[in-house]
């Protein structure tokens, strides 16, 4: 890495006489770390009911074309438009069900046909059997006006041969499961599970199902980022809570980026006499940015230890899930060897109003309500950034620009956090 962004800002706010510590805006902590993420993770060959949820390695193409033929989109008649006799009656000379191949239509007849079942030659329209009433088992009387080409799906209608079917970097769901099987394929080239370890920090946490001792709290973070990380299909390794003291980080960090693609922790990321994280970083290898103008979240920290990619999350429970979830998942994403998310904000009125404001781009933990008949964004709970329970009553955030106040009924930007694990 070359010198470290944190160091860019600073001399730029010391060039225009800021003499605050340098903290990166979002917008700039996001870009440098769109440039900085490479795919990490090699390719294997998966059978496709073990699919699911994969990244697809390669570019596939369709084998055939589907549908490989014309068919019929319903039960009921097909026949040629042009000779139905004006009386709209006509003969019955074929029964044509699906999975069966049918001879050409005798001239002035129709055919008995099934949905899916080949359109033969002479068909060019198929009446639905809810507009056809049966005279006998050999003759029937149409009830509509029939349109030429109606209730027939076309050979390729579907995908051609030939076409790209789906993109490498693919997140392989039902939808692609389903179009990858109409294919007939049955192995696919997927990358493997990104390799992650979370490590903890802070003497005053315990593991839940232990017993608390006075000072002590359960440790929910690495739960949190466990349940999250699977969520995006990674392979978790959780380095249980390490002691507070630099040795000990430092032989924790190097051995988690020995045998990791990428190494998360959270808390000790901060200035405080107990932080070890950032001095072990810079040791190991080197830190591209610290401090992010973001509410919560401001001790966040990107780099590298050796040659693994390293994020540095706050220890504030809310805080280790804003920071995650803005921040860290386009990441890793690239890291998986899928692509960041397209953008998906929306305007929606604020229905609170706040007159204090901070220096930072803050992430409100809101829910959604309709009460009013009009859809607005109102405050989910307390905005604390160690207070986590607020995150499941949450929809998403709403994204309050730097020295902004919140006033009632004025638009802001809002993201839904069930985007971040599509």
């Amino acid at each position: 890495m070359t010198e470290c962004l944190c160091d860019r800002v600073q001399e730029q706010q010391q060039h225009q006489g800021v003499q605050t510590k340098a903290l990166v805006p979002v917008a700039a902590a996001k870009a440098t770390l769109t440039a900085m993420a490479q795919c990490r993770v090699a390719t294997e060959q998966v059978t496709l009911e073990n699919a699911r949820g994969r990244i697809l390695a390669e570019t596939l193409r369709a084998i055939i074309t589907v549908p490989p033929h014309d068919n019929s989109a319903m039960d009921g008649y097909g026949l040629c438009l042009a000779e139905l006799a004006r009386d709209q009656q006509i003969t019955v000379s074929q029964r044509v069900p699906a999975g069966q191949s049918p001879t050409p239509l005798q001239p002035g007849t129709a055919i008995r046909i099934f949905t899916g079942a080949p359109i033969p030659e002479g068909v060019d329209t198929v009446v639905p059997q809810e507009q056809v009433n049966v005279l006998d088992p050999a003759r029937i009387e149409i009830q509509a006006s029939p349109v030429k080409g109606q209730n027939i799906r076309r050979a390729g209608e579907d995908m051609q041969a030939g076409r790209a079917l789906l993109a490498a970097g693919t997140r392989l769901e039902a939808a692609e499961i389903g179009l990858l099987a109409s294919q007939g394929i049955a192995d696919i080239p997927v990358f493997k599970p990104l390799r992650v370890a979370i490590v903890t920090t802070g003497d005053e946490l315990v593991m839940p199902g232990q017993r608390l001792e006075p000072g002590q709290i359960y440790n929910s973070n690495s739960y949190t980022l466990r349940a999250a990380l699977q969520c995006l299909g990674c392979d978790v390794t959780d380095v249980h809570t390490i002691a507070d003291n630099a040795s000990a980080t430092r032989d924790a960090l190097k051995n988690a980026a020995r045998d990791h693609d990428l190494v998360i922790t959270t808390g000790g990321v901060s200035v405080g006499d107990e932080d070890h994280i950032r001095p072990a970083v810079e040791q190991l290898g080197q830190l591209e940015f610290w401090g992010v103008a973001m509410k919560p979240g401001k001790p966040f920290a990107f780099g590298q230890i050796g040659e693994t990619p390293f994020l540095g999350l706050p220890g504030n429970p809310m805080a280790t899930l804003v920071t995650f979830e803005i921040l860290a998942i386009d990441f890793i994403r690239v890291l998986m060897g899928t692509r960041p998310l397209p953008g998906r904000t929306l305007s929606l009125p604020a229905g609170f109003s706040r007159s204090k404001t901070t220096h930072r781009e803050e992430y409100v933990r809101v829910r959604l309500d309709d009460t009013t008949g009009r859809l607005r964004a109102v405050l989910a709970g307390s905005q604390s950034s160690g207070v986590l329970s607020v995150a499941s009553a949450s929809d998403g955030y709403l994204i309050i620009p730097p020295q902004t106040p919140v006033t009632e009924g004025t638009h802001y930007d809002f993201v839904d956090r069930d985007h971040f694990y599509r």
